[in-house]
């Protein structure tokens, strides 16, 4: 199974920018679609993001949209979640997921990062 692993969390202070990426190893490249979703304490998992196979199509929650910006490099086998003017309430674990192409759901996870955002 391919596995996905994330980098690029960390402490950042409100309106600062941060840059998670999502490498998928033992494959180098990935027509599947991916996303972002984060969980915060003691909420659930929400969704933050989604790109298509191609990267031609992307979505995101409307509490992200403006200000992060999700991208893959299909060569490097690698999605991006460009984040910028940070708030407090942005603070979660970040996980990165690939959906299945047979159960069009989202079934390989990795393991998360943490990013925190300080007032």
């Amino acid at each position: 199974q391919v596995q996905l692993v994330e980098s690029g969390g960390g402490l950042v202070q409100a309106g600062g920018s941060l840059r998670l990426s999502c490498a998928c190893s033992g494959r180098t490249s990935s027509t599947y679609a991916m996303a972002w979703f984060r969980q915060a304490p003691g909420k659930e998992r929400e969704f933050v993001a989604a790109i298509s196979g191609s990267g031609g199509l992307r979505n995101y929650a409307p509490s992200v949209k403006g200000r992060f910006t999700i991208s893959r490099d299909n060569a490097k086998g690698t999605m991006y979640l460009q984040m910028k003017s940070l708030k407090t309430e942005d603070t979660a674990v970040y996980y990165c997921a690939e959906k299945s192409p047979s159960t069009s759901t989202y079934e390989n996870w990795g393991q998360g990062t943490q990013v925190t955002v300080s007032s």
